[in-house]
Parts: C-alpha cells; sequence; structure tokens
C-alpha cells in the first residue's frame, strides 16, 4: 500500500506534549484503518478493536474501572499488559457510546497510552444521554487521496517533489496534465488507486466502485432515524451523483416528489457521514463571509471516480483532450474541490462560492478561498479573459488584487484591467497546482 501524507500528521500528534486520544472522521472506505495499522509500526505493542466483531464491545459495556478494561483489552488482544509505548486503536467507535465516553478518562489517566479512535455519524451520539468528551479529544478528517498520493503511488515520486516545490518545468507540463486526467477519471478513493496502480486496467475497477457504491447503500439504515429518510437517502445515492458541482433545488430534487424539508434532513444525514457537502454561496466580497442559506446550494461528493462511475461518464472523460471539456466542467469543478481540502484535516472544514448580491444580476465565481484576512476568488474556466466577467465585478468590489483561474495550461500570471480601471493580478494555476494554491497565494502576497 502507498504511504498517506496524513501519516506525517499521526507521526506529529505523537509527539506532542499533553497528547489527547485522537478520533479520525471520514467517510467509509478512504482508509482510516489502513493509516493507523501502518502508524502502528512505530509502537512496540499495537492494541486493535474493532467494535463491529463480536466481543470487542462487550468489553466496555460494564461497569468497571478503566484500570480494569484496559486489563480485559489487553487479554482480549492477546498481549502482555506492560510499560512498552502502545498504541490503542478503537475501530468503529461509534458503536459503543460507553467507548466514546471513556475517551476523555485515557487522556486523563492514561496519557502515557497513545489512542486512537475512527468512527463515523458521532454527532449523532450527542444527542444520546451519556458524557461526549468534549475537550479531551482531538478531531482529523482523513478523506480521499490527493493527487500527489497517486503519483506516489504510481511511483513518480520525483514529480511529486517537483509539485510540492511549485517547480513543474513546462516542457513535462504535457506529461503532468495526462497523469492529473488519469487521476480525475480513476479517483481518489485509496482501494482503488492501489489496484489501478498495480494492474493499469481502468476495466476492472469497475467492480470496486460498485462494491463502494452498494457498501454506502446498504448502510442507510445505520444513518436513518425512519423509514422515510431511508428512502430518500437511498434515492439520494441512486440519483444525485449526475449533479456533482451544480446547484441544486431541495424539494423536488432530481424530479423527485420529495419536499424541501424532508430531502434537506436527508441530506443533512448524508452531510454527517462525509459523503457528500451541500455548499452554499456567499454574497461578500471582504471578511467577514458567510453562507446565504436561503440560496441554492452546489453539491459535492465525497470522490470524483465514484461520481464518474455512478454517473456513467467514464468513457467521457477518458476520451477527452482536455478535463474542462468534460460533462460541461461539472467533473473540474469536483476535482478542483476535492484538491482544495487535500492539507486541511478539519472535520468543520467546508468551501464556498460567490454569487453578486443583486436582484436580476447573473455573476457568480466557482470558489472563493480565505487566506489570512483576504476572500481570494478563484475560476476554473479555460480560454480568453474575457470570458471572466464574474471575476471581474468580485475583483471591483474586494480590498486586494490577486484573483485565481485553474485551468489545463502552464502556470502564468495576467495583469488585468476592471471596467473601473482597477488593477489586479490573474494568477493562472494548473489543476495539478491546486493543493499548493495556499503555498502560492503566500509566495505572490509577500512579493
Amino acid at each position: 500500500m502507498f504511504q498517506r501524507n496524513a501519516l506525517d500528521y499521526l507521526k506529529q500528534w505523537a509527539k506532542k506534549s499533553g497528547r489527547k486520544p485522537l478520533v479520525l472522521r471520514g467517510a467509509r472506505q478512504v482508509g482510516k484503518t489502513t493509516l493507523v495499522h501502518e502508524f502502528s509500526k512505530d509502537f512496540d505493542q499495537y492494541l486493535y478493536l474493532n467494535l463491529e466483531r463480536q466481543g470487542a464491545t462487550q468489553l466496555f459495556e460494564t461497569n468497571a474501572d478503566l484500570d480494569q478494561i484496559l486489563t480485559s483489552i489487553y487479554l482480549f488482544c492477546n498481549q502482555p499488559r506492560s510499560q512498552n509505548k502502545t498504541l490503542l486503536f478503537i475501530d468503529e467507535i461509534q458503536q459503543s457510546p460507553k467507548a466514546v465516553a471513556l475517551l476523555r478518562y485515557f487522556y486523563e489517566d492514561f496519557p502515557e497510552i497513545y489512542v486512537v479512535a475512527a468512527g463515523s455519524l458521532l454527532e449523532s451520539l450527542i444527542d444520546s444521554h451519556f458524557s461526549f468528551p468534549v475537550g479531551r479529544v482531538e478531531y482529523f478528517a482523513l478523506r480521499p487521496c490527493s493527487f500527489s498520493e497517486f503519483l506516489g503511488a504510481m511511483g513518480e515520486n520525483e514529480l511529486t517533489k517537483a509539485i510540492n516545490l511549485t517547480a513543474v518545468p513546462e516542457t513535462i507540463h504535457g506529461k503532468v496534465m495526462q497523469l492529473f486526467k488519469t487521476f480525475t477519471l480513476v479517483g481518489g478513493m485509496p482501494e482503488i488507486i492501489n489496484h489501478y496502480a498495480q494492474n493499469k486496467d481502468l476495466v476492472s475497477i469497475r467492480d470496486i466502485y460498485e462494491s463502494l457504491l452498494n457498501g454506502y447503500k446498504d448502510d442507510v439504515e445505520k444513518y436513518s432515524r425512519n423509514n422515510a429518510t431511508t428512502h430518500i437517502i437511498r434515492f439520494i445515492l441512486q440519483q444525485g451523483w449526475a449533479f456533482a458541482a451544480q446547484r441544486i433545488t431541495l424539494g423536488s430534487f432530481a424530479g423527485s416528489s420529495y419536499k424541501s424539508r424532508e430531502m434537506g434532513e436527508a441530506f443533512r444525514t448524508l452531510e454527517k457521514t462525509m459523503l457528500l457537502e451541500l455548499v452554499y454561496p456567499c454574497t461578500q466580497t471582504l471578511l467577514p463571509a458567510y453562507p446565504e442559506l436561503k440560496r441554492s446550494p452546489k453539491l459535492l461528493w465525497l470522490d470524483v471516480g465514484l461520481v464518474n462511475y455512478a454517473a456513467g461518464i467514464q468513457n467521457e472523460i477518458f476520451n477527452a483532450a482536455d478535463i474542462m471539456d468534460t460533462w460541461r466542467g461539472s467533473i473540474a469543478e469536483q476535482i478542483v474541490a476535492q484538491e482544495l481540502l487535500v492539507f486541511d484535516n478539519k472535520v468543520s472544514s467546508t468551501r464556498s462560492f460567490w454569487v453578486r448580491d443583486k436582484k436580476g444580476a447573473d455573476a457568480e465565481v466557482d470558489f472563493v478561498v480565505r487566506l489570512h484576512d483576504k476572500l481570494i476568488p478563484a475560476e476554473v474556466k479555460s480560454g480568453h479573459n474575457s470570458r471572466l466577467r464574474s471575476l471581474h465585478i468580485f475583483m471591483e468590489n474586494t480590498n486586494h488584487d490577486i484573483a485565481v483561474r485553474v485551468w489545463s495550461q502552464p502556470f502564468s500570471v495576467d495583469e488585468l484591467v476592471t471596467s473601473s480601471g482597477k488593477k489586479f493580478r490573474l494568477l493562472n494555476i494548473p489543476f495539478y497546482y491546486v493543493a499548493e494554491l495556499d503555498k502560492i497565494l503566500n509566495k505572490i502576497l509577500t512579493q
């Protein structure tokens, strides 16, 4: 298995003084368990509990104190209790509210033990009648693999270094864009990437996509509160992929008869599983900016590879000369949205886009990125600068002179002027640099 960037974070967490138990969040099959198994190689002892397996949950369903529970865990894992450097990994911890509540006592009474937990829908436990360990744990969001991780799996280690340094020569730009197109087609799910890296076979990975999608559908009963919500969630997981990176209306979504309120509840439940995000626009060009929840949101899914397979557009992407030409540009927006979160490990992180707050106005910018005290607009577009009308309108009303265009060409900077005479710099960023955008912007702003 190839190395994940999150492994470096786990190693940094292990070195912290006052370290708290770490809760890994992320959709199913993004690689949480594999990541921790790899991390465990840094320890003398590794105690692994999967609370979906019979017997493991019972370890916590007791009134015994934590010291006695620890003894039981060592025995359950068939390991001696010792003073060695020990990692305890409690997988699928949402199966036991008592196990979640006990995390605080590991922090308070057994700080020498390194505790990692993973689970889904932990928010649903907050409403239960038990003590949630607020302030006694840390959270880390694990997302699908990034382009740099895909390159690592493909053995392109030197190219990965060049991208991290934003130092890709124009002479190999075409090669990197071809690899990025393959990544956009395959997606970022670890099992898919691992299989493709070994076999280079796009046909054989379709069975894995099908298995992943069926697994999400089978999980519906765990997510929903009632039968009505179950049916709606199943509908979204069947029809919703075709609306990736598009603005949607909740009422009658995808031609259904479901009302806005019940559809909204189903979408919010799926957001908790981290399978998707409803991205609401902002209308501000200055901070603070907040989402306009009364406006129609944009639907972003967990992974572009799953979108391609579920929406039946793999062949279109495979045959396209440019990512921008595929599926009305929606796939380009979906993959940019994924790459924007590559180095963001906060569970609460969201993406945003901009619309003009004026009646009859038709102006929209694909993304806005917060950087220090600035809102940076970013468009995913090719072609001439004259097509960037919305971006010009945004720049007319903001307090800086930096805008971004993501495209398929090499990196460049254009000097542009709005209709009112305001000068600004347009950074033309190739797709493979999106994950490095903060680094690029910081460098530009300090020049």
